[in-house]
């Protein structure tokens, strides 16, 4: 990227809400269903059908606006915004535009580029979606899917205040993380739960004008909006270098090249005629309503991550990596409930844990090591029943059976060895076959040490007590 030009960007976001119904109506939300199963009149925008308000996507869009630090409108009104598309039965779009539920938000983020930074939020409003075109390949038309017809969104709206694509992408993951972690969203970015449009804009450095803005339509996977972004700013600054004008429009990024395309010419708010609906009344948010949201909010990322410092004095890197799953964060906690040992929780849960995780694939709410089955694994390395090679193994077992650690060590005899005379037999039975180690022990290669430490542990089948076995070979060998 030239060091003459500058990227503005700004995100516009939409959540959908992992309400049962749809905003405006009974149908369910359910994914992957038989096309155009879940409609009714009202999502179909029959003549007379009239929309209902479903409270619980304005309870979701109250919890977003608290937790991104947004200001919750006492009144807010749902307007029309007109367009015609062919999976948007009713020629319109219910959504919110002079008077959304939350605005003038922020959310912190910090990248190597520019340290921390306040993305400022501009608006969140609730909207209803459209529905899909399936397009199947070898056929000459699309066809219409409106399951999706209705489905409650959150369009949450970024101030023009990021930088770069990293910039970008931080503040993504960020708001993501929040909204997975309210319970609002699911974040299945593949299936559409949370996607982006990219206001990607670059100006000489050191001019407060902002340059013209393309718009980059839809896109549903962190790597995909990075590379969209950083194409389009090169883009913009080659045209403007070779003495191009960059034009206001929107553009699509193709996947498989890496690059964006025109898809149509950018619309402004007067081209989509917004009027109040007259079908639905203002909305009126009592302060009481909000307060009781707010108490009732779960413990948010930043809090935890905090939390997970400074009360149980975890390392940075290990709070981030505990905090980054809500999900992997119960889970740790759980664990924690029924074992106090912070460090010993937290090094399983993303060492062996996260190991199997990403071996099978599964979500850690569905794994057979639950927290109280892993619990019971680490009061067995406490209490030195076991060393920390064989509670590998005993991990391995629980998963393969689901039975608990005591009845695996025992059936399988695995209790360690603390006996310091069953130890010292075996140090000495070691010592004596491992003449030209010990002479090179003595002689000053110490480094050999671990591997006669290796053979007393072989010998005793990994039960032996490590400290106790080094304690013993110094005493014999120095």
């Amino acid at each position: 990227m030239s060091s003459l030009f500058e990227p503005v960007i700004g995100l516009e976001v939409h959540v959908q809400l992992t309400t049962d119904t749809k905003i405006f109506c009974g149908c369910s939300t359910e994914f992957g269903r038989t096309p155009n199963s879940q409609t009714c009149p009202v999502c179909l925008g029959l003549p007379g059908a009239l929309p209902v308000l479903n409270r619980q996507v304005v309870e979701n869009a109250i919890k977003a606006g608290l937790a991104t630090n947004c200001r919750i409108a006492p009144r807010s009104v749902f307007a029309r915004k007109n367009y015609f598309y062919p999976d948007l039965p009713k020629g319109y779009q219910i959504s919110q535009f002079e008077l959304p539920i939350c605005e003038h938000g922020w959310l912190d983020i910090e990248t190597e580029g520019r340290g921390p930074q306040r993305i400022g939020i501009t608006r969140i409003h609730m909207e209803e979606d459209a529905g899909k075109l399936l397009h199947a390949e070898g056929e000459g038309s699309s066809r219409v899917d409106l399951n999706r017809a209705c489905t409650p969104l959150l369009e949450i709206v970024s101030e023009p205040d990021m930088r770069s694509a990293d910039e970008a992408i931080a503040y993504l993951k960020k708001l993501h993380q929040i909204v997975v972690y309210l319970g609002i969203c699911d974040g299945n970015l593949e299936e559409g739960s949370f996607r982006c449009d990219a206001n990607v804009s670059v100006r000489p450095r050191g001019r407060e004008e902002f340059g013209t803005r393309a718009e980059l339509k839809n896109i549903n996977s962190f790597r995909f909006i990075r590379e969209a972004i950083d194409y389009e700013i090169e883009r913009q600054i080659e045209l403007i270098e070779d003495g191009g004008t960059v034009i206001q429009e929107t553009r699509l990024f193709d996947s498989d090249k890496g690059t964006t395309r025109s898809m149509r010419g950018k619309e402004e708010a007067h081209d989509y005629r917004y009027f109040p609906d007259p079908d639905l009344l203002p909305l009126t948010v009592d302060p009481e309503w909000v307060e009781r949201v707010r108490k009732e909010l779960p413990e948010l990322p930043e809090a935890k991550l905090a939390r997970y410092q400074q009360e149980l004095g975890l390392k940075p890197y290990d709070a981030e990596v505990l905090t980054a799953d809500r999900k992997v964060a119960e889970y740790f906690e759980a664990c924690l409930a029924r074992h106090d040992n912070p460090k010993l929780c937290a090094n399983w849960v993303q060492g062996d844990i996260q190991r199997k995780l990403n071996e099978t694939g599964l979500a850690v709410d569905a794994i057979p090591v639950t927290p109280e089955l892993l619990a019971g694994l680490l009061k067995r390395i406490d209490d030195k029943s076991i060393s920390s090679n064989i509670a590998k193994q005993v991990f391995d077992l629980i998963w393969e059976s689901g039975r608990d650690a005591d009845t695996i060590i025992e059936e399988k005899g695995l209790k360690q060895v603390t006996d310091s005379g069953a130890i010292e037999a075996l140090v000495d039975e070691v010592l004596a076959n491992c003449g030209a180690q010990v002479e090179q022990y003595r002689s000053g290669q110490t480094k050999v040490l671990g591997f006669i430490v290796g053979q007393v542990m072989k010998a005793s089948k990994g039960r032996a007590n490590p400290q106790l076995v080094n304690e013993l070979l110094r005493k014999k060998l120095d």
